[in-house]
Parts: C-alpha cells; structure tokens; sequence
C-alpha cells in the first residue's frame, strides 16, 4: 500500500464525518445523550452490543463509563455493560441455542424496564442484532441504534438511530467511535453537571 493510497482513507474517513456534520446525525446524538441520562438518574443502566468490531466498540465504550472517559473526570462508575461477555458465556449459547440468540437472552436476562440499549452494526441486519432490538421493546427498554448503510432492517426496531451516511464499513466504524465517544462525554458531562455522580480520590 502506497502512502498516497493512505494519505486516501484519511480523506475518505473525514469525508464521511463532514457529511455527518451537515446533515441531521447529530440531534439524535443528544436525544439519545438524554435519555440515557434520564435512565441512569431513575437506577437504570445502559447496554451495548454488536458483532466483531462492533462487539469492540460496544466494549470499549462501556469501559468508558464504568471506568473512565477523561482524565480530568476521576469520578464514579456509570452503569454500562458490554453484553458480548466472557468466552463461556458467548460459546455455551452459541452451542446450546445457537449465536443468533446470544444478545437477545442477554438483555432478556440483564435488563429491565427503563433501561437503554445501543446495538452497534454497520449493515444493520444480523440476526441477533434484530432480536436483542425486539426483546428490548417488548420490555419496556429504549432501543438505540449506531447504524450505517442506510440503516438495514434494525432501522424499523429502533427508537432512535445514528446512521453514517456511508456504506463502506471501515469508514462506518470510524464514525460510530467518534459518535461513541460524543455521546459518552455528553452523558458524563450532563451527570456531573447535575450532581448525581461525584469526584472520586485516585
């Protein structure tokens, strides 16, 4: 790979995220900042979930909150759960009830009423994607979606949904991290600011 072909995705990874600003993405970054916010001050929790690199960021924006996002902000945990969990977990589902079942158990058994999920998927159609979105719904838990390539079926499952206007799946995965990253400094940034959760020695 040549250095041009490089200097290439960078551009073509901005591209993308300059769409995302002069669209309408990121009003729903806030709504769903919102309500997460909202969920978290009433004892909910929020939940996240998606497959290969996605189950990643789901992880990694978990870590984000239960640990720490900013340096400057030594503050409690936030409730947040990556629910790709340990390997015993996801292989004795995947041999008894098959993978597709895996998130929909989960938020199942992990959630309830008042509680927000983000599923993360850049073509928006895995299977349990869509049934981890449903069992949510019927539960009385909010069903939030970091999409891409126009959505895909989670799309019509969804409460709210970020979707990268891109169908390249390098450069949708970009974006949601960045998005990810937003939403989680909007939600820290609001529990602070509120009083609800406080600085912590190190």
């Amino acid at each position: 790979m040549s250095i041009d072909r490089i200097r290439q995705l960078f551009s073509d990874s901005i591209e993308v995220k300059r769409r995302v600003l002069e669209g309408d993405c990121l009003d729903v970054l806030v709504a769903m900042g919102k309500e997460i916010v909202a969920s978290i001050e009433n004892n909910g929790k929020l939940m996240l979930c998606g497959n290969g690199g996605s189950a990643a960021d789901a992880q990694h924006l978990a870590a984000e909150l239960l640990i720490r996002l900013r340096p400057q902000n030594n503050r409690k945990g936030i409730p947040a759960i990556a629910l790709a969990q340990d390997t015993s977990t996801l292989t004795a589902c995947g041999n008894d009830f098959g993978y597709d079942q895996l998130y929909e158990r989960m938020v199942h058994t992990l959630g309830k009423p008042g509680d927000v999920l983000i599923v993360i998927t850049t073509s928006g159609n895995s299977n349990n994607i869509l049934k981890a979105l449903s069992v949510a719904r019927k539960n009385g838990i909010a069903a939030f979606g970091f999409l891409g390539a126009g959505g895909g079926e989670a799309l019509k499952y969804c409460d709210k949904a970020f979707v990268v206007p891109d169908d390249n799946t390098g450069r949708i995965q970009e974006t949601h991290i960045t998005a990810g990253h937003a939403l989680m400094e909007y939600v820290e940034d609001s529990l602070i600011n509120s009083g609800f959760i406080n600085f912590q020695d190190k």
